[in-house]
Protein backbone atom coordinates (compact mmCIF):
# COMPACT_ATOMS: atom_id res chain seq x y z
CA UNK A 1 0.00 0.00 0.00
CA UNK A 2 1.78 3.14 -1.30
CA UNK A 3 1.30 5.93 1.19
CA UNK A 4 -0.46 8.25 -1.78
CA UNK A 5 -3.43 6.52 -1.02
CA UNK A 6 -3.74 7.90 2.17
CA UNK A 7 -2.64 11.29 0.98
CA UNK A 8 -5.95 11.67 -1.29
CA UNK A 9 -7.59 13.26 1.78
CA UNK A 10 -6.01 16.84 1.63
CA UNK A 11 -4.51 18.38 -1.12
CA UNK A 12 -0.42 18.88 -0.63
CA UNK A 13 2.18 20.05 -2.80
CA UNK A 14 4.05 18.27 -4.27
CA UNK A 15 7.15 18.65 -2.09
CA UNK A 16 5.16 17.84 0.97
CA UNK A 17 3.59 14.38 -1.01
CA UNK A 18 7.76 14.03 -1.67
CA UNK A 19 9.06 14.48 2.11
CA UNK A 20 5.74 12.28 3.34
CA UNK A 21 7.12 9.50 0.59
CA UNK A 22 10.62 9.35 1.52
CA UNK A 23 9.97 9.25 5.44
CA UNK A 24 7.36 6.56 4.49
CA UNK A 25 10.09 4.82 2.21
CA UNK A 26 12.50 5.19 4.50
CA UNK A 27 10.54 4.08 7.63
CA UNK A 28 9.64 0.87 5.68
CA UNK A 29 13.34 0.22 4.86
CA UNK A 30 14.60 0.44 8.61
CA UNK A 31 11.67 -1.96 9.45
CA UNK A 32 12.49 -4.38 6.55
CA UNK A 33 9.49 -4.68 5.26
CA UNK A 34 9.58 -5.38 1.63
CA UNK A 35 5.63 -6.70 0.72
CA UNK A 36 3.94 -3.09 0.17
CA UNK A 37 0.87 -5.08 1.14
CA UNK A 38 2.04 -5.79 4.45
CA UNK A 39 -0.86 -4.34 7.19
CA UNK A 40 1.83 -2.77 8.73
CA UNK A 41 2.44 0.07 5.87
CA UNK A 42 -1.01 1.35 6.65
CA UNK A 43 0.30 2.07 10.44
CA UNK A 44 3.16 2.93 9.19
CA UNK A 45 1.79 5.34 6.62
CA UNK A 46 -0.40 7.16 8.68
CA UNK A 47 2.06 7.68 11.63
CA UNK A 48 4.07 9.07 8.69
CA UNK A 49 1.37 11.69 7.95
CA UNK A 50 0.13 12.21 11.53
CA UNK A 51 3.97 13.04 12.71
CA UNK A 52 4.25 15.14 9.81
CA UNK A 53 1.16 16.83 10.76
CA UNK A 54 2.90 17.48 14.66
CA UNK A 55 5.65 19.73 12.64
CA UNK A 56 8.50 17.56 12.41
CA UNK A 57 10.18 17.89 8.58
CA UNK A 58 13.13 15.59 8.28
CA UNK A 59 11.55 12.96 6.38
CA UNK A 60 14.73 11.08 8.76
CA UNK A 61 13.68 12.01 12.00
CA UNK A 62 9.95 11.54 10.37
CA UNK A 63 10.98 7.92 9.78
CA UNK A 64 12.53 7.46 13.35
CA UNK A 65 9.36 8.62 15.34
CA UNK A 66 7.26 6.47 13.12
CA UNK A 67 9.81 3.52 13.88
CA UNK A 68 9.61 3.83 17.64
CA UNK A 69 5.89 4.39 17.64
CA UNK A 70 5.77 0.89 16.07
CA UNK A 71 7.99 -0.42 19.02
CA UNK A 72 5.93 0.81 21.56
CA UNK A 73 2.79 -0.41 20.43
Amino acid sequence: MPINLLLKDRERTPEEIKLLNMAFDRALHLLGVLDRDDPLCRMVARDVIDIRAAGTSDPSKIAKIAIERMRLR
